[in-house]
């Protein structure tokens, strides 16, 4: 009797592979970005539809344990025809359902798939401006063609990649990795690693209050962020979540993740730069985490010279929006409590021609701590940035249950470049990651840093961290290059050289003896032939 075929372990990425390939292969599929969107309006569709078939089947175990019956008409009109959940779970229409939708003939999906886009924008505020409608008809795929990719969308179940997973940001994360090439950090076009904002949310712990980010993304800060809440058995409902997020499909897709997670959020009514159009203006947050673009270009317009977000400051250089992402997100902090966790290119650390902004960043006590990252953590550069942490007080007191002192003219600098011995496999370019195990110690070296009880002049480990006064910095020219404050050790140092000189002497007796011993035993065996050895 055969063996029964084992089951193959669902992979998402092999499941996206395939709807690539047939988007590749199928006409009229469109753009990179088209192929992209189209596959995450699915997976969205896919995600929210089994969510709603979760929760009416949680309605009726209900239902049955109250004594009542689910099938009778009565009750049917009564709580399932305009059903209420109350943990995220959107009531959907029956034309909007998943069932619905991979139950439809091959020749009517486009249509019944742009249906389901209506409908919904039609019956739920918070999921309006999720997608584009009229999608699949715009695309109008062949029947063949659009079948395929469902069925293979149908496999993709929070069931089993489990729903607390950033699905739609993991979907996203895919096709950046697989068209970089088009899709390149200075562009705009990224995705931040899971363990990379875990680190800035472990570290600046956000657990209630507002918390913003001036450059969304696809909005897996906020995601990440609430993974974290949760894992510390926070309440959710203390983050009110603001962004904002210049490219309109991925303001979408930001609006479409945080409502599947069922976070409240406030993205503004359109996708708009953030320097020439602040939909935030004047408001103030408790925390802030950002992974803006680095090094980003063109940025700069005449009406921003005397923008009252760098008035105190100076305007920043126009070659690159490095500083001016900072003295944005300076200007959204509380005055008197507000902390902000958000990552630059390295070249910021020293930048001439920002050098005044950072001396008086400096001089003004807003920089806490900067720690550098190994690199490859991104899947769309390699080079090594670093997680810039400003603090409006750095006085002490409570925070979060932890009693901290007061750090007023001290910066903590870390260094973790060397944390790269943890690679991720099954990647097209070499990636790193940092495990939780890193995490938790970077955090720590923080906090402790922090905590009341910590002499900071004696704050230091060798090649990792150290705590470092403002008089340092200043006979340093106000660099913020951790290289220049870290202890490294010259390990070369640390030979003892009359021992290995004795040693390498010893080696080279023994050879020269094994040498004569050799020549000797040749000038036996040839002695007498008509030739010798010398």
């Amino acid at each position: 009797m055969a063996k029964a075929k084992k089951d193959e372990t669902i992979n998402l990425d092999n499941i996206l592979f395939k709807c690539r390939d047939i988007l590749r292969q199928a006409r009229n599929s469109g753009s990179f970005f088209e192929k992209r969107d189209m596959m995450l309006t699915l997976v969205f569709l896919r995600f929210i539809g089994e969510k709603f078939e979760d929760g009416v089947e949680k309605l009726r175990q209900q239902l049955v344990k109250d004594g009542l019956d689910p099938d009778e008409p009565e009750i049917q009109a009564a709580f399932f025809e305009d059903a209420t959940f109350t943990d995220g779970t959107y009531f959907l229409p029956v034309e909007a359902r998943w069932s619905t939708i991979i139950n439809t003939p091959a020749t009517k999906l486009n249509v019944t798939l742009d249906t389901a886009l209506h409908s919904i924008a039609a019956t739920s505020e918070q999921l309006k401006g999720c997608f584009v409608e009229g999608t699949f008809m715009t695309r109008n795929l062949a029947a063949n063609d659009i079948k395929k990719v469902v069925d293979e969308v149908n496999k993709i179940s929070h069931k089993a990649f489990g729903e607390e997973k950033d699905l739609i940001g993991r979907v996203y994360e895919y096709f950046l990795k697989e068209f970089a090439v088009n899709a390149t950090k200075e562009e705009g076009e990224y995705y931040t690693p899971h363990d990379v904002v875990q680190l800035i949310a472990a570290m600046i712990e956000p657990f209630d209050g507002t918390l913003y980010d001036p450059c969304c993304g696809s909005g897996g800060m906020f995601i990440q962020s609430a993974d974290l809440i949760r894992a510390k058995q926070g309440d959710i409902s203390r983050i009110n979540i603001y962004g904002q997020e210049k490219e309109p499909a991925t303001y979408r897709l930001a609006k479409m993740n945080l409502a599947l997670r069922g976070l409240s959020h406030n993205l503004g009514e359109e996708a708009d730069s953030t320097f020439t159009h602040d939909l935030h203006k004047g408001i103030y947050f408790d925390y802030i985490m950002a992974n803006p673009p680095f090094n980003l270009k063109s940025w700069y317009i005449d009406n921003l010279a005397n923008d009252s977000r760098w008035a105190d400051y100076a305007t920043p250089p126009d070659s690159n929006a490095n500083y001016a992402w900072i003295l944005h997100i300076l200007s959204h902090l509380k005055h008197e409590s507000g902390v902000a966790g958000f990552l630059l290119a390295n070249g910021a650390l020293n930048d001439d021609v920002a050098s005044v902004i950072r001396q008086k960043l400096i001089e003004n006590d807003k920089v806490e701590a900067i720690i550098i990252l190994p690199r490859e953590l991104f899947i769309t550069t390699d080079i090594s940035v670093t997680l810039w942490i400003l603090n409006q007080n750095k006085k002490g007191g409570n925070y979060h249950g932890r009693e901290l002192r007061d750090r007023t003219g001290e910066i903590l600098f870390m260094d973790l470049r060397t944390w790269t011995e943890n690679p991720v496999k099954g990647e097209q370019k070499k990636k790193v990651c940092l495990i939780p195990e890193q995490i938790k110690r970077a955090a720590d070296i923080y906090h402790m840093w922090q905590n009341a009880g910590t002499d900071g002049t004696k704050y230091a480990e060798p090649e990792l961290y150290r705590s470092v006064g403002i008089d340092e910095i200043r006979e340093n020219k106000h660099t913020l290059t951790p290289s220049k404050y870290i202890e490294f050790i010259d390990h070369d140092l640390e030979i003892d050289y009359e021992k290995e000189m004795a040693r390498i002497q010893d080696e080279m007796r023994d050879i020269m003896s094994q040498e004569k011993e050799s020549q000797k035993m040749l000038a036996e065996a040839f002695k007498g032939i008509g030739y010798g050895i010398d």
